[in-house]
């Protein structure tokens, strides 16, 4: 067999057992949690805790690079332990959620007012808060809104998903593509970083590869 033939051979063998390898390298856990909704080629995806002041930071700039290129943001809620209000101001963000629509979206204006009063807020002083934003935004959020327990599990089955992919800080950021081999999905760990990794994952999914950003 000609030397070049073999070369070539060679070389798409070795690409091939490179992909294997990191395809395997992902969970499954990994490669179902982590995927864009369906319809969507790319998305951003974040495993916050809504008393965590560097989730505060990070949430203006998730909201503009997703306004900037039309990308879902999907939001795991992740409440940690050592933060006492988090748990119950996510059962909110959850209730919310239902009485969302495009035009008004309600449960993303509560996140980033919750953020924006981070320092203020107290487990005490949270249904404070809450009244605050319903009155503004002239919802009615009932004093008892998860009576089922409903938006509690939901929350929960966040958590059980980041713990699935190894989350150990908030927040947990990722640029996720609908690809199913190579790198389908990356961390930001430096924010820095982020729209032009979004602008990475777009360009790539344009021509149809599958070799990471």
């Amino acid at each position: 067999m000609h030397m070049k033939t073999l070369l070539r051979i060679f070389v798409l063998l070795a690409m091939a057992v490179a992909a294997t390898v990191a395809l395997r390298a992902q969970t499954p856990n990994q490669l179902s949690i982590l995927r864009p909704p369906a319809g969507s080629k790319v998305a951003l995806v974040e495993f916050s805790d809504l008393e965590c002041p560097d989730c505060a930071r990070a949430a203006p700039l998730l909201e503009e690079a997703a306004k900037t290129y039309k990308i879902p943001l999907v939001i795991y809620d992740f409440p940690l332990p050592q933060h006492p209000w988090s748990f119950e101001a996510a059962i909110l963000a959850h209730y919310l959620r239902t009485k969302s629509t495009p035009k008004n979206p309600l449960e993303t204006e509560f996140r980033l007012y919750l953020y924006e009063n981070q320092p203020a807020i107290t487990a005490q002083n949270l249904r404070t808060y809450v009244d605050k934003f319903a009155e503004a935004h002239h919802v009615v959020i009932p004093f008892i809104v998860d009576p089922q327990g409903k938006f509690a599990a939901e929350v929960r089955a966040n958590k059980d998903k980041g713990i699935a992919v190894n989350v150990q800080h908030t927040p947990t950021i990722y640029v996720v593509t609908n690809q199913t081999a190579g790198t389908p999905f990356v961390e930001v760990v430096d924010r820095t970083n982020l729209f032009s990794m979004i602008d990475d994952a777009l360009a790539q999914t344009k021509k149809g590869t599958s070799s990471g950003f």
